[in-house]
């Protein structure tokens, strides 16, 4: 699973955890922002996990399902540092699917940060990013495509948030790699964007997480403006959010003119949401959501744009206007 040193600086390929991956191999949709392995329990009950067993087969299955049903071409999987990751787990997902996986690292928000963040400055965090970009996860040889997904809560973030985006942002310049964050509920987004462009990325690097929690059309036009990704990526959890709300956040944004900034995907983060045990799966967007785009007439190419061309120019850093 090796890896070649300066793949993550080569605009058509994708670093993936079971090798290198030409973007023009991915001919079908991607789902921009999901887990397939994680574990947030901070109860106790063991709500918050997707753990490699019991959960790994059926999760398995379900990819094998969608790219058999709609040619899934890729899955952006945001678990990082302190989340509960196993690259080994995505790696025999990612096999056994037949579906390319990508996988991150970066830290979280700050109620799930882990000790080694504890008194630590942006320099050395970044050389820790750095050396994981590098290096890969341990001795697995499985290395991270993109930064993610990394946190904030509120309007503003904390200080040790702060130092995380930072941080995320000056490892993304050095190694090439773009930045998805969590923005808690769709807040702090504007905040995001000023952190990472002022330490050098360039906006077109960076996915702003969670917006279709925000309902805020006029937040959406100005995070795309700016040549950010806004990212409606919790389609289906409808305890956060209507999914009518969000067509109707969607569909401004596309008349806006800025289709060419959305990312979609329905952000799996507990067992409870898999079709195995009744929850609206990782194809929920194929399944429900998307036929609603298309009847409110969106057409195919516009589909096209917003779950595949766009995670892709994301990833790689080609910006839409120029291809």
């Amino acid at each position: 699973m090796q890896q070649h040193s300066d793949d993550a600086r080569h605009p058509r390929h994708l670093r993936t955890v079971t090798g290198t991956l030409p973007v023009s191999a991915v001919r079908g949709p991607a789902l921009a922002h999901e887990h397939l392995v994680l574990d947030l329990d901070r109860a106790g009950d063991g709500a918050a996990v997707l753990h490699a067993a019991p959960h790994g087969p059926a999760v398995t299955e379900e990819l094998a399902q969608l790219r058999e049903e709609y040619g899934l071409g890729l899955v952006v999987e945001l678990t990082c540092r302190g989340m509960g990751r196993s690259p080994h787990a995505l790696a025999r997902i990612s096999e056994e699917s037949g579906v390319p996986v990508v996988a991150a690292t970066g830290w979280y928000y700050e109620p799930f940060h882990p000790a080694e963040l504890d008194g630590v400055g942006v320099e050395e965090l970044t050389a820790t990013l750095v050396r994981e970009i590098h290096d890969g996860f341990g001795d697995t040889g499985i290395r991270p495509g993109v930064l993610g997904e990394i946190g904030s809560h509120g309007d503003v973030p904390s200080a040790a948030e702060t130092r995380v985006l930072l941080a995320s942002a000056h490892a993304a310049v050095a190694t090439g790699l773009s930045v998805a964050t969590h923005a808690q509920l769709g807040r702090g987004g504007r905040a995001q964007l000023e952190l990472l462009t002022s330490a050098g990325l360039p906006p077109h690097r960076i996915s702003l997480g969670h917006q279709d929690l925000l309902d805020a059309p006029t937040v959406h036009r100005e995070l795309a403006a700016s040549g950010a990704y806004v990212a409606f990526d919790t389609v289906g959890k409808e305890s956060y959010q209507s999914d009518t709300t969000r067509l109707r956040l969607l569909l401004a944004l596309v008349e806006a003119g800025h289709a060419d900034r959305v990312l979609l995907s329905c952000d799996i983060s507990r067992h409870a949401y898999l079709r195995s045990e009744g929850g609206q799966g990782y194809g929920h967007l194929f399944r429900s959501f998307l036929p609603r785009v298309r009847a409110a007439g969106v057409d195919e190419d516009l589909i096209d744009l917003m779950t595949r061309r766009n995670p892709l120019r994301f990833l790689t850093g080609t910006d839409p206007k120029e291809s």
